[in-house]
């Protein structure tokens, strides 16, 4: 079951020349958004190493609240895998959440010389 993680406004600096938001933006938040998910999971640092089946089925607005949900999916020997679930809320009255990403990243916990250690 996906947990809340991060929620933000999407701002002005955040667009492209279309008027909607940066992909790469919102890439940010759900780095950032599974990477809560992961540190809840190990008590090591970690570092992100792989983002798979990034999907974006809707733009994203300047005004927009966009949610971030994360699931975890696998804990591995060094690896940590969470699904990353994005819902924006338009700015329009009683307006329902919309589903506009959503992806799968891959976190590895490690050491102080950057090594990979087992996460657990």
């Amino acid at each position: 079951m996906a947990e809340p993680s991060i929620r933000v406004i999407m701002l002005p600096r955040d667009t492209n020349g279309n008027g909607s938001i940066f992909g790469g933006v919102l890439l940010s938040y759900i780095d950032q958004a599974g990477a809560v998910e992961a540190a809840r999971q190990t008590p090591h640092k970690i570092v992100t190493v792989a983002m798979d089946k990034v999907v974006f089925h809707q733009p994203v607005f300047v005004g927009d609240v966009v949610s971030f949900y994360t699931e975890l999916l696998r804990v591995g020997r060094t690896s940590i895998t969470v699904k990353v679930i994005v819902e924006a809320y338009r700015r329009s009255p009683g307006g329902a959440p919309i589903m506009v990403t959503e992806a799968q990243v891959v976190y590895v916990a490690i050491d102080d010389d950057l090594k990979p250690i087992p996460a657990r």
